[in-house]
């Protein structure tokens, strides 16, 4: 009975070296660990001892007889795996790396964002003994994506941040939150009180499409529309008029997937998650029975992950459609299009929303007065670079298709960080195996560009990490200023754990993970319980 991984999962590595038969791949070291969009089980090997679903921190991995209808095609998708890449020329075992013998001293470390990348780049620096690491955040709350970004249907995704709590636990560990560089620290004050300060600031804003009346009401970003209905505290109070009964979500990558399960969903289904209740209320009255993903190049281009699709193609009360599939592609080419092939295939049931998958179409303008009426469309051509780069190429013609919402998912974007170089081309900040230069590092989206999973953000740590402990061994950091610390009022881990009873309480009783305090004024409100630290 092989245990299956059922999602894109963390990548922390913790069923890796629990596995005593070594039959979970990719692993640390390994060819596509970090970047692959999972793990997966060789169901030859495997030996049922459930050690790896014990270590797993999101619930991924489950026997295969325990598996939902839904989750069935993973048990092939992991098998799979293992016909392209054979099990016996792998690395043997995964080995823990060995700390490192740092110069005599403390290392005093400030990381800047608690995400993901963030926490990801602390726990690395922990494992060493007499490293210090601060880490700050404009916001009370921490977790950045894995709280405001992940999908209030993707309940099991969130458990990673009980891997989070594990960090923030660890001695060394110490919170700054609501402090915001730049207004309230600068990056001269970081390196005055740290011998080094880790960037890991994501990509807080998205990209436009550039096309006539984007700025019209009814047509904004995936990344607002999702920040709103998790309750971020910069876009909880947004309004949304969902009296459409299509809505267009143009870009196919994961966020527009999460975007239209979410509007297609039934509202009492999110009524059980963590979903703001401002957005829970609206979605209630909504009238959206379509949503429709816009991909301008075809279904073997397509961003989403498979993982991603065959959570789409498993709800049981939405249908999932297929349009604009090309004449010469082998449904059987991938995965992804083997699946997307079956999902064309099937036959819609009266009465039910829809999702439609529409590839080969690209947006040429918004339509509209004061408000979104129509979005005006063209189909597209594929063509293929010397660079073997497929490229959409508008055919001209147009049509119409009426919808009063038009949420863009084309791209996240970072902004430049003061006092670091940017690239304003590929929206990061340029860097050598994460070295902006001695003692000024970065990590995740603002180092990588928005590419990957949380789990990517491990490995992404790792070499970050590597880099600035190489620099401290070799006396290239400079010593912090002794004595100098900015007064600045910040939250602590003591307030953040007061904050997140409180939701969790408030939760409990409504028979929910947590209920989300959404403005800084009640999110302080609740840090109340303790003393607000002081830097």
């Amino acid at each position: 009975m092989p245990y299956v991984v059922t999602r894109s999962c963390c990548a922390d590595a913790s069923c890796v070296l629990a596995c005593p038969v070594n039959c979970i791949h990719p692993a640390p070291g390994e060819p596509g660990f970090g970047t692959a969009e999972m793990l997966y089980v060789d169901p030859r090997t495997c030996v049922d001892c459930g050690a790896c679903t014990t270590a797993c921190p999101v619930d991924a991995l489950k026997p295969h007889t325990a598996l939902s209808q839904g989750e069935v095609p993973f048990l092939e998708l992991n098998a799979a795996y293992y016909k392209q890449n054979p099990h016996a020329d792998r690395t043997p075992m995964y080995v823990v790396p060995k700390q490192r013998g740092l110069p005599a001293g403390e290392l005093s470390v400030a990381v800047i964002g608690a995400g993901p990348a963030g926490l990801f780049a602390a726990d690395e620096l922990l494992r060493h003994p007499g490293v210090r690491v601060t880490v700050f955040d404009r916001l009370p709350t921490p977790y950045g994506l894995a709280r405001a970004g992940v999908a209030p249907d993707h309940q099991d995704t969130k458990q990673v941040t009980e891997l989070f709590r594990t960090i923030e636990s660890q001695p060394g560990f110490t919170y700054r939150l609501g402090v915001e560089i730049g207004a309230h620290l600068t990056h001269t004050d970081l390196l005055r009180e740290h011998h080094a300060v880790i960037y890991a600031v994501g990509a807080a804003t998205d990209k436009r499409l550039d096309i006539d009346g984007e700025d019209l009401q009814g047509s904004a970003s995936a990344t607002d529309f999702v920040a709103w209905y998790n309750g971020h505290p910069d876009r909880a109070h947004d309004h949304y008029t969902l009296d459409t009964e299509r809505a267009v979500v143009i870009g196919n990558g994961n966020v527009a997937l999460d975007v239209a399960r979410i509007l297609t969903a039934d509202p009492d289904t999110l009524a059980r998650t963590d979903i703001s209740d401002r957005a829970l209320a609206a979605l209630r009255s909504s009238k959206v029975r379509e949503v429709v993903l816009l991909g301008r190049r075809g279904p073997a281009q397509a961003a989403f992950t498979v993982p991603e699709l065959l959570a789409l193609s498993a709800l049981e009360d939405v249908d999932v459609s297929v349009e604009g599939w090309p004449d010469d592609l082998d449904p059987d080419a991938t995965e992804k299009t083997r699946l997307l092939s079956q999902l064309a295939a099937r036959t819609p049931v009266e009465g039910r929303r829809r999702i439609v998958l529409r590839f080969l179409t690209s947006p040429v303008r918004i339509i509209g007065e004061a408000a979104v009426r129509a979005l005006e469309i063209t189909p597209t051509t594929l063509h293929t670079d010397e660079d073997g780069t497929v490229r959409a190429r508008p055919t001209g013609d147009t049509q119409s298709l009426e919808t009063g919402l038009v949420l863009r998912s084309v791209g996240y974007r970072a902004r430049p960080v003061p006092g670091l170089p940017f690239d304003e081309d590929t929206a990061t900040v340029p860097h050598e195996a994460g070295r902006v230069e001695p003692g000024v590092y970065v990590a995740g989206w603002i180092k990588r560009g928005p590419t990957g999973f949380i789990g990517t953000n491990k490995t992404c740590a790792h070499e970050t990490v590597e880099s600035l402990l190489s620099d401290f061994s070799a006396g290239r950091l400079t010593q912090p200023v002794s004595g100098v610390s900015t007064a600045v009022d910040a939250l602590g881990l003591d307030a953040w754990r007061a904050i997140d009873r409180t939701e969790r309480a408030a939760g409990e009783a409504q028979g929910r993970p947590r209920v989300k305090l959404t403005d800084t004024e009640s999110l302080h409100r609740a840090a109340q319980a303790v003393p607000a630290a002081r830097g």
